[in-house]
């Protein structure tokens, strides 16, 4: 019966390839498929959790396929289902359920309609992955295409400034979460010297204490705290969820209002046995939930929109429910999760008819408000509510204006003397890191940390760079090969299939963009990053393509690459702090600067006046 448990993921993926197959204006065909494959999911989940139960409530666990293994390394699919994965599966089913229903009437006629619906299913698949995962390399590819999908939605009305700008923005916290998973997975294989199951966490703890690897388990536990952190939107990372609300509000139902915004819930309930004997994270996780609870409230209550109102408020139970999973009181989590899952997309989904009604009572009712004195207490937290609290401009001002003032200085980089001459470098480092053994050992511990320097540094140029796009994007590639030299000249030994993983997803990817860009070019010879040019009207697969190009440049798990850099941080060290640092923001900025150029190439207003261009307000 385990065995069923890849009908899970396997149901939501073939009627996300099967709607691919229609035309936008085919919604009753859409329709149909997204309904079977929801009722379906439902029977599937009911008939699954009635067996479970019936056969003692036994956590089930279930390797399905085994994608990469060495001595040292292995990627295995496994899935696990226990009493969280019961709960977050059936509630999941049935939201899911009432929001295609309700989205087959709402966006009819919508000129999105297949993108849309395209989007919920690959989300009920990459839900389902993360639900289902039994360990954190399945975890993480859910982890990674949900991220995909709150982005494609956020920016689902692409002619317009500010969903796309939102979605930059919400990408950006996701890349932090993705990264911090990323080196959560690297020391949990440094201390336990092979890959684990969810099932094996207790034991790990067990053994981290008795050979005295604290300071490493501190580590996974931070990095688990974090991620944790910003996909449920908790302190500080707050405000990316009412921006992330500019799509749909079908869609800001199902993943700000339910599913999606408690997955960091589910994070901590599932890594619960690796820190629940560690007194100072449950403190960090009750301050980070306490904080964000009070906030959120009083932000929420001053919000002048619905959508604003009701992702504070969601925030705010979220943060409660992080203080609950602290506690030990995980049964109440999840009621806690069950409830305010229902409630904030019922709110969302009955949003817009609120509006009018309220819209209608107001112009024939409106009773003219009273004049009341106002504390100054009152109305210092009224603006701080107002403002949100200034942490969009705390979190823009001291995490990301450092890193683009560096990119800005970097200017000199723009020489095409200058991107010869680094290329050349760049491949010649890759072929004599592989071909060295130990040649070097004068420079075995600065090298890995001064390529790494230089590819951040590449990086940071690509994101700042307001000019020509082509350029941008072959310096990522270059940024590319620079990190594989590193961590080729870090490494004693790596076996040539790893290299060819990484290298053959990566070079694929900047092939695909790049031929992308050039026909952009062909059009009118503009593709400077200095504006936006909204693209996507007129060339409507290449921009598709140039989005798989900019998936597949982060090693999305689309291409062999997502292995081969998961095999790359196994060969950093514990004690190479500097070398991790720099790989690790070599990641976060290499997945910012792809998407950046995608979305100013071909999201956004056009710049041609022949088309309908909306006001950056709207």
């Amino acid at each position: 019966m385990e065995q069923l448990l890849i009908l899970f993921i396997a149901l939501p993926m073939l009627a996300f390839f099967a709607t691919l197959l229609w035309q936008n204006k085919s919604e009753k065909a859409i329709g149909k498929i997204v309904q079977f494959a929801k009722v379906t999911n439902i029977l599937l989940a009911l008939t699954f959790f009635g067996w479970w139960l019936f056969n003692g409530l036994e956590p089930i666990s279930h390797k399905v396929a085994t994608l990469y293994e060495t001595d040292h390394f292995v990627f295995a699919i496994q899935l696990y289902y226990d009493e969280i994965t019961a709960v977050f599966s059936i509630v999941g089913v049935l939201l899911f359920f009432l929001v295609a229903t309700f989205s087959k009437y709402y966006m009819h006629r919508d000129e999105g309609y297949k993108r849309f619906f395209n989007t919920i299913l690959l989300f009920s698949t990459a839900y389902n992955f993360i639900i289902l995962a039994g360990n954190f390399e399945t975890l993480f590819i859910g982890w990674e295409i949900k991220g995909i999908c709150s982005f494609i939605l956020i920016a689902f009305y692409r002619s317009r400034y500010l969903p796309v700008k939102n979605a930059f923005k919400a990408v950006s916290n996701y890349r932090i979460s993705d990264v911090a998973l990323m080196l959560a997975m690297w020391m949990m294989h440094h201390l336990a010297h092979q890959n684990i199951n969810f099932s094996q966490l207790g034991e790990v703890k067990e053994m981290a204490i008795a050979t005295n690897q604290t300071g490493m388990a501190i580590f996974i536990v931070c990095m688990m705290i974090l991620p944790a952190t910003i996909k449920s939107a908790q302190f500080p990372f707050t405000t990316w969820l009412p921006r992330a609300m500019e799509g749909p509000t079908a869609s800001s139902a199902i993943f700000y209002g339910s599913l999606s915004v408690h997955i960091g819930v589910f994070l901590l309930l599932r890594t619960h046995p690796f820190w629940e004997d560690m007194l100072w994270a449950k403190l960090v996780i009750i301050t980070i939930g306490a904080l964000t609870a009070i906030i959120a409230t009083l932000i929420a209550r001053v919000q002048p929109t619905v959508k604003t109102q009701i992702a504070y408020s969601s925030a705010a139970q979220i943060g409660l429910m992080f203080i609950e999973v602290a506690l030990g009181f995980h049964w109440l989590v999840l009621l806690h999760f069950t409830g305010n899952a229902f409630l904030r997309t019922y709110q969302l989904l009955v949003s817009p008819s609120v509006l009018n009604y309220l819209v209608h009572h107001q112009f024939f009712h409106y009773i003219k408000p009273t004049q009341k004195a106002v504390s100054k207490i009152k109305a210092s937290f009224y603006m701080l509510g107002i403002k949100e609290w200034n942490l969009d401009t705390i979190m823009f001002k001291y995490l990301w204006s450092p890193f683009k003032l560096i990119g800005r200085n970097l200017q000199f980089l723009q020489s095409n003397i200058i991107i010869a001459i680094i290329t050349v470098t760049g491949m010649a480092l890759l072929i004599t890191g592989y071909a060295k053994q130990d040649s070097i050992p004068s420079l075995e511990i600065a090298l890995p940390i001064v390529l790494m320097s230089i590819a951040l540094a590449v990086i940071l140029f690509a994101f700042s760079f307001r000019q020509f796009a082509l350029k941008a994007w072959i310096y990522l590639m270059i940024a590319h090969l620079f990190i594989m030299a590193a961590v080729l000249f870090n490494a004693p030994h790596i076996n040539l299939v790893e290299i060819i993983y990484y290298l053959s997803g990566v070079l694929l990817a900047f092939l695909l963009g790049y031929y992308c860009l050039q026909k952009i070019k062909s059009i009118d010879n503009d593709i400077s990053l200095n504006r936006f040019h909204g693209y996507v009207y007129e060339q409507n697969t290449t921009g598709f393509l140039f989005l798989i190009s900019a998936m597949g440049m982060l090693g999305f798990p689309l291409t062999a690459a997502f292995i081969g850099i998961d095999v790359f941080f196994t060969y950093v060290q514990t004690d190479q702090i500097a070398l991790i640092i720099l790989m690790a923001l070599c990641f976060i900025f290499i997945e910012l600067s792809a998407f950046r150029i995608l979305l100013r190439i071909f999201f956004g207003p056009h710049k041609k006046q022949y088309h309908p261009v909306a006001y950056r307000s709207t």
